[in-house]
């Protein structure tokens, strides 16, 4: 490495919005290229690594960064260090080599917006790899603690490390930096405000799973992190072919992975958006599949707060799973993690207002998104938040006699139960909800589920030992048995002689 040198300004690019213009002060006797003679070269960085921040964020980590130079071969990151360094390459390109037995195997080459040495993030693990310059090269550089010092004093910045780490899950060649837990990340397949989701598959039994990533600016805050574990842990509890099942929860590079099932299909936003409203039939029988859902979710205590079409998952057979449990909360509490907890568009009063919620929360949300299946539209006009806001808390829903009237009656008197401001005012409950749907459906044809029972399952396995092995598998056993009891199931041995 050849110099050192400062950012003098930092500017956002037209391009894109993640792209900025860099202006670098640097030592007079030194001139970096031979197109730019000047002590004040300019850069031009694009890197969807920044795509996450806020525009301010952004130019305030790249202004704390530190302009290097490395010349043809010198090396970036070296195999087995912990030197807490990372970098973002603004010009040349560099490549990844792996060394064993004296021999270096590339496995990768990264380029102008791309990190490198960016491990440093997560851990203070030795790097896996060397990086080397292929060419002559203009980078960033920044240590791990001025980056924890940055982003302590603002948050958003740590959302820098999801999309850092996303790229590694997606792009390494290097199948452990791909795998979280026993399950292996494929392929990125969406995104929200407060986590991303990847596809992945179980390393052993290859069983397809969604991987849902929590946003490290939440998953670092202490408080919101005690209070997520705790919901995590009874939501994985829930067993009901209207939810989506979580397998596993794991805590990894500073953030929480929640494994889940792997869901063919599409969203119902999707749904309403291609089709602009649905059939009566269909809008009832999705509703009411919400329905027993979310009634097995309430008899547990908890409360999704956050029902709208984003979060409900319709498979290519018509099974309704609910999905993003993210905001859920215990019934009579208050998320104070949030605002207002929920989209906009369907959030009751009482979140808005910060009082505790119960099961009516998700009725009032249900209310709007049936409605909105069976007209491709809101209950409400305007499209600006402080307008959003002031239909829930002051108008009480339209008539929906006088502007929809082809509708059954069923469905006006639901609409007219669940789209209340005042909670006293709504359905008490989702049986409720559920006694005035269930003679529409029989009307439409629509078959309810069979009543949903848990079935025991059982897993065989054969242990093959040697007699002088059998104490220490005894030992073994006794602890296998313990933790499986932990999870509600059981043990049971039977012993069998090999002639």
């Amino acid at each position: 490495m050849s110099l050192d040198g400062q950012i003098k300004q930092v500017a956002s690019s037209h391009t894109q919005s993640f792209c900025y213009l860099l202006e670098i002060q640097a030592p007079r006797e030194e001139t970096l290229t031979v197109d730019q003679p000047s002590a004040s070269p300019q850069f031009h960085l694009c890197s969807e690594m920044l795509s996450p921040l806020p525009k301010e964020v952004a130019l305030n980590l790249l202004r704390s960064m530190t302009f290097m130079r490395f010349k043809q071969g010198d090396r970036l990151v070296t195999q087995g260090s912990t030197e807490p360094l990372f970098y973002l390459i603004l010009n040349g390109t560099c490549v990844i080599n792996i060394e064993k037995n004296n021999l270096l195997y590339n496995i990768g080459q990264l380029g102008p917006g791309d990190p490198a040495g960016e491990t440093v993030l997560f851990n203070d693990e030795p790097q896996k790899a060397h990086v080397d310059a292929e060419t002559d090269m203009d980078v960033l550089g920044m240590s791990r603690e001025t980056f924890e010092a940055l982003s302590a004093d603002n948050p958003d910045l740590r959302n820098f490390m999801s999309a850092v780490l996303t790229r590694s899950l997606i792009t390494s060649k290097t199948p452990e930096d791909k795998r979280i837990g026993k399950y292996t990340v494929t392929e990125k397949i969406g995104q929200g405000g407060s986590s991303i989701i990847y596809k992945g598959f179980h390393s052993i039994l290859n069983m397809p799973v969604a991987i849902k990533m929590l946003n490290h600016e939440l998953a670092m805050d202490p408080d919101f992190l005690d209070i997520f574990r705790n919901e995590a842990k009874i939501i994985a509890r829930l067993n009901h072919p209207n939810i989506v099942k979580v397998y596993d929860i794991d805590e990894l590079h500073k953030t929480v992975f929640i494994i889940m099932e792997y869901l063919d299909g599409t969203l119902l936003k999707n749904i309403i958006k291609a089709s602009k409203k649905l059939s009566i039939p269909q809008a009832v029988d999705i509703t009411m599949q919400i329905c027993y859902g979310l009634e097995y979710s309430h008899s547990h205590g908890i409360i999704h707060q956050d029902m709208n079409p984003g979060n409900i998952f319709v498979q290519p057979e018509g099974q309704v799973k609910i999905i993003d449990f993210g905001l859920a909360c215990r019934r009579d509490t208050v998320d104070s993690n949030f605002l207002f907890p929920g989209t906009i568009h369907y959030i009751p009063p009482e979140q808005i207002k910060g009082d505790p919620v119960d099961e009516r929360a998700d009725i009032y949300s249900l209310g709007i998104t049936a409605y909105e299946m069976i007209t491709g539209k809101k209950p409400f006009q305007g499209c600006h938040m402080k307008s959003i806001i002031k239909w829930h808390l002051e108008e009480d829903i339209s008539d929906t006699r006088e502007t929809l009237k082809d509708l059954p009656d069923e469905l006006h008197h639901f609409f007219r139960k669940s789209i209340r401001k005042d909670p006293a005012e709504r359905f008490r409950n989702i049986s409720e909800a559920l006694q005035t749907l269930n003679p529409l459906a029989e009307k439409l044809g629509v078959n309810a589920p069979a009543c949903f029972l848990k079935q025991n399952k059982m897993i065989g396995m054969f242990l093959v030992y040697q007699e002088e092995e059998q104490l220490a598998l005894k030992r073994f056993i006794e602890d296998f048995s313990n933790n499986i009891k932990e999870t509600g199931a059981t043990l049971k041995i039977t012993k069998f002689d090999d002639e």
